[in-house]
């Protein structure tokens, strides 16, 4: 094979490799982009057990309001049926959009939305939709487990 055989090949190769993986990044880009369009429409909106729009927005309305509009994904309307969807994911292997599972009390269960960076977005009790670290001191004891709905 001459020089000019070799770097041809070599930058094909490339170039198709490029191409597989920008595909991968768009997706989870879209997805991003998403999720942060949703948020933006909701921010500040109030916390209002069983509530599902604008007026008001319990854990899992919103986040079934933001797969639904934003995700184009139908989810279970309680929390409890969120969790029995999806494949299970380490903390550290989350990606946007992967369901955050917390046990705030024995009796309550919440669900929020990660949306990288360690941030997720749910709905607050007490400041309505909110982004939240994901190792804050409060929800970094409450976490039980993330699950992915998406597939990449």
């Amino acid at each position: 094979m001459t020089k000019i055989q070799f770097l041809f090949v070599s930058l094909l190769i490339l170039l198709l490799m490029s191409c597989g993986s920008s595909k991968k990044a768009a997706a989870v880009s879209k997805v991003e982009f998403e999720l942060e369009k949703q948020y933006q429409l909701y921010k500040g909106v109030p916390y209002k057990y069983g509530g599902t729009d604008r007026r008001g927005f319990d854990c899992s309305g919103f986040v079934g309001k933001v797969y639904k509009d934003g995700l184009k994904t139908q989810l279970p309307r309680m929390t409890k049926d969120m969790a029995t969807m999806g494949k299970k994911v380490s903390k550290h292997s989350l990606k946007p959009g992967d369901l955050i599972f917390f046990r705030p009390s024995r009796k309550y269960r919440h669900v929020g939305i990660y949306v990288g960076d360690n941030l997720f977005m749910h709905s607050s009790t007490s400041k309505g939709i909110i982004k939240s670290k994901l190792d804050n001191v409060y929800w970094k004891k409450k976490f039980r487990y993330a699950k992915r709905i998406l597939i990449y």
